[in-house]
């Protein structure tokens, strides 16, 4: 009988995809998931510095596309003499690995981006099926919650979903709803995660996993689910929160 730990299969027309046995623990899971993150920001070689963090991602599908959030990249880039997208990972041997980057297409309802970059494929995430998410589940989540201020390495903070919610509530008085709560009630509600585990803005758009499989359960989103689910509060409650990995999956797959 093997030990439990880290190993990857190759999945046809996907590349190599993050695996783990039934057994493994949270070490395993961290060691096998954080080449698979990256610290996502903007990159020119007219800048001090060069890179410029503006939030995390993750390695989904074949092995050359990433999910963030669509709130982490500028609406805007300045031209082709300007900063273009790029992807910071940490390779196995610990050197940096920077890849340039483009989006491919975006999901605003759900603020989710997709993202492809150049160079030799990355081992992605495996996206946990909706019947396997439940609260009280073991996650752990990966990013980078201080940008480069203590270097790019992938930081990792553990927790459970402490409930799955609506995104948007009706609120008692309509004055206390504000523009972006109101188009997410008329677009539909969906349910996003709460997490007992505490996330920074340099963890948007970071994984939530599995923290027994490795799978992607959730993206960390403290920007639209805070301000339309929070939007009665004077001031927010600290909560974090994440969206279901399911869209991911849609967007990954397109129109």
């Amino acid at each position: 009988m093997h030990a439990p730990g880290r190993r990857r299969a190759l999945i046809a027309g996907l590349g190599w995809v993050v695996g783990l046995d039934a057994r493994a623990g949270l070490v395993d899971v961290i060691a096998s998931v954080k080449r698979s993150v990256a610290a996502v920001g903007t990159f020119s070689t007219l800048e001090n510095p060069r890179f410029g963090f503006r939030g995390s991602g993750f390695v989904v599908g074949d092995g050359n596309s990433l999910v963030t959030n669509a709130h982490v990249l500028p609406e805007a880039l300045d031209g082709p003499a300007g900063p273009g997208f790029a992807l910071q990972f940490l390779s196995e041997t610990g050197v940096p690995d920077l890849r340039s980057a483009r989006v491919v297409r975006a999901d605003a309802a759900h603020d989710l981006v997709l993202l492809r970059f150049d160079g030799a494929p990355i081992p992605s995430l495996r996206i946990a099926e909706d019947k396997d998410v439940h609260e009280g589940l073991a996650v752990a989540l990966i990013g980078f919650p201080i940008g480069g201020v203590l270097g790019f390495k992938p930081v990792t903070h553990r927790g459970i979903i402490s409930s799955i919610t609506a995104v948007a509530l009706p609120a008692s008085n309509s004055r206390q709803l504000d523009g972006k709560t109101l188009r997410a009630l008329r677009a539909g509600p969906f349910d996003v995660y709460q997490l007992d585990a505490t996330a920074y803005p340099g963890n948007s758009g970071g994984p939530l996993i599995n923290a027994e499989t490795g799978e992607l359960v959730g993206v960390v989103n403290m920007v639209l689910v805070k301000s339309t689910k929070e939007s009665a509060l004077s001031q927010p409650t600290g909560i974090s929160y994440a969206i279901p990995a399911r869209f991911v999956g849609d967007l990954v797959r397109g129109p």
